[in-house]
């Protein structure tokens, strides 16, 4: 079959060079990608009008595609400020910190612990709502910090968010991307997710072991360190969270500060002061909490539900728990109160999502929204741009399993290279479907790969400015974490993607 490719495919083909050159080099991609909606809709139209208005539309659809993720971080970001302030996460993980006898329990339980609570409140409000509990529990019995660290890092920021199973973020962009359905991108990603897992867990821990039997094990402790900054720009979803790290054991709620939305004439307690309510309440509320999400969990399994119909669920769920602690906690300035958190929930939600939406606006042209915003523009026959693309390369070079993975997996790190890990993952699934659409099969599988290796890089367990919510809270130097996780993370994405070969 001859793919007729046009001055658009070369052009599209380029800009994203471009933005692999731009990674590469850990700056800003936005105007890049600004450029190349630009000039692909001048290409296509003829029109400086109706090129700068795509611009904008190109924008809007983005927005649009991604508004239920958004939502759904922002309005986790903000139930766990409330369950911060009302010392109920505390209650919440208490129980399981009779567990932790032994350094090697510590280590398991409090990654497991944080892995779970990952999956429901995103990482980065997952290490305050534990962190402060689980970190003295596990100095205690003799895990060192930046080993805590390490276990709350790799399981949230890598395991939890690299599969993002509950909130579904992270597969909404790949496989929008990609032109997959997000479930079939998620049933992918579990073999790639587990393996990557369970390889990098398990180094990091031997090499732990290792290090303190030796004798050349450092803590990495710091006490009044600033924390470097991300380029530009670029903040990222887990760094856009926390300022500068804390002491050991303090909290901190991956989220803005709540002096971001002005409360003057509020009678509550100021900001990340602890708000009172009587034990019994909160006891109850410890116990409901877990209840409720767990009953979601079961719904979608009952119900099969998948993708948005999932994420309203567990949305549904969260905004009704604000409402109502923020009713009991605050009594008479509830209605306002919830509003406050709203706004600083969004706030969050907006700001990691802003970087996002301009690359996911040029990545979305490389299938259905080309036609959507330019209409019928494309050579007559033609599959999209990536699907093109992809023909193409496949009768230009022999292309297989083994160098697709290899591709996507090298793809897939240079997009985490910023410290985001979701910025660039629109990349990795229009790299996916152009190499799938070469090889005939594995959409899915290259499009998980990709997505894996971009999180696991830049979602928060390599770049430093990317580590400081697990290092601030266990009060460790992010680049001391950041070196301790280098080598157990490339050897686990050296496995996956052998692992990948042979399923794509």
């Amino acid at each position: 079959m001859d793919v007729n490719i046009s001055s658009l495919h070369w052009v599209y083909l380029a800009f994203i060079l471009v933005i692999i050159a731009l990674l590469i080099k850990r700056r800003d991609t936005t105007l890049a990608c600004v450029a190349g909606i630009l000039v692909l809709g001048l290409i296509a139209t003829d029109s400086v009008s109706e090129s700068v208005s795509g611009l904008f539309k190109s924008f809007i659809y983005a927005a649009k595609e991604l508004l239920g993720t958004i939502f759904i971080i922002s309005i986790i970001v903000s139930m766990s400020r409330v369950l911060m302030r009302t010392g109920i996460n505390e209650l919440m993980v208490a129980p399981l910190t009779r567990f932790l006898r032994t350094p090697a329990l510590a280590f398991w339980g409090i990654g497991l612990i944080m892995m779970v609570a990952s999956w429901f409140f995103w990482p980065s409000p997952g290490v305050a709502l534990i962190g402060a509990v689980l970190l003295p529990a596990a100095t205690r019995v003799g895990l060192p910090a930046l080993g805590a660290a390490m276990a709350m890092n790799l399981f949230g920021h890598g395991i939890a968010l690299s599969g993002d199973y509950v909130i579904q973020g992270a597969p909404k962009l790949t496989a929008d991307a990609a032109g997959l359905p997000v479930p079939q991108v998620m049933e992918a990603s579990v073999p790639l997710v587990l393996v990557m897992g369970a390889v990098t867990t398990t180094v990091a821990y031997a090499m732990m072991v290792r290090d303190r039997k030796k004798g050349t094990w450092r803590d990495g402790l710091v006490t009044q360190e600033n924390p470097p900054s991300p380029p530009a720009g670029e903040p990222s979803p887990e760094a856009a969270a926390s300022n500068a790290p804390l002491p050991p054991g303090a909290s901190t709620t991956g989220a803005p500060s709540p002096d971001a939305h002005p409360r003057a004439s509020s009678p509550s307690p100021p900001a990340g002061e602890p708000l009172p309510l009587p034990a019994a309440v909160k006891r109850w509320a410890a116990g409901i909490i877990p209840l409720l999400f767990l009953a979601d969990v079961a719904a979608m399994f009952a119900f099969r539900l998948q993708g948005d119909d999932a994420t309203a669920l567990v949305g549904g769920t969260a905004l009704s728990i604000l409402a109502v602690l923020t009713l009991v906690a605050h009594r008479r300035r509830g209605p306002e109160e919830t509003t406050a958190y709203l706004v600083e929930g969004f706030q969050f939600g907006f700001k990691v999502f802003g970087p996002v939406i301009p690359i996911a606006s040029f990545f979305y042209l490389g299938d259905s929204a080309f036609a959507a915003l330019f209409g019928d523009r494309l050579p007559e026959g033609s599959q999209g741009i990536v699907n093109d693309l992809g023909l193409a390369l496949a009768h230009a070079v022999p292309v297989n399993g083994v160098v697709g993975s290899v591709t996507l997996t090298v793809t897939g790190a240079i997009t985490g290279l910023d410290g985001s890990g979701f910025s660039g993952i629109s990349l990795a699934g229009s790299i996916a479907h152009m190499f799938a659409a070469a090889i005939g099969s594995g959409a899915a599988t290259l499009t998980a790969l990709g997505q894996v290796a971009a999180i696991w890089v830049g979602g928060g367990t390599l770049i430093p400015w990317a580590l400081i919510p697990a290092a601030a809270i266990c009060g460790v130097s992010p680049f001391e974490l950041a070196r301790r996780n280098l080598q157990p993370v490339l050897i686990g994405l050296a496995a996956t993607t052998v692992v990948a070969m042979f399923l794509v």
